[in-house]
């Protein structure tokens, strides 16, 4: 995961994860990606979120790695994105904005609430520690 510098360690740092890095990897190297970013304190997204089965290996995983004094599991809020004809800004950041693509936010679970979700949202407060 490329490395961010920030002002004193006041920030949030977030990571956003194109479709095309992770195009290759295994579902445990997607994993072991997500999760070594979360455990450093980031929100992560992925351009284009995981397959149902990645999401349930992650979850397995972040279950055997919660530690009450390091590591609290993580928050995950998917959501699909319906094609269109103008592409979204989201899509245009990262180049590409096909009909499969969903975007998956991901974070430490002591660090991020989600105050609401829908078809076209995901609204979330993320604390600083």
């Amino acid at each position: 995961m490329p490395e961010a510098t920030t002002d004193g360690g006041d920030g949030v740092q977030i990571d956003l994860i194109s479709g095309q890095r992770m195009e290759g990897k295994t579902s445990m190297e997607k994993v072991r990606m997500i999760l070594d970013g979360v455990h450093e304190g980031n929100i992560v997204i992925l351009e284009e979120g995981l397959t149902p089965d990645e999401e349930s290996k992650l979850i397995e995983v972040t279950m055997t790695e919660i530690n009450p004094e390091e590591f609290n599991g993580i928050e995950i809020e998917t959501y699909p994105r319906p094609s269109s004809d103008s592409p979204s800004f989201f899509g245009r950041l990262m180049g590409k904005d096909g009909p499969d693509t969903k975007l998956t936010v991901i974070g430490p679970a002591d660090r991020i609430e989600t105050l609401h979700k829908d078809e076209t949202l995901i609204s979330a407060l993320v604390s600083r520690d």
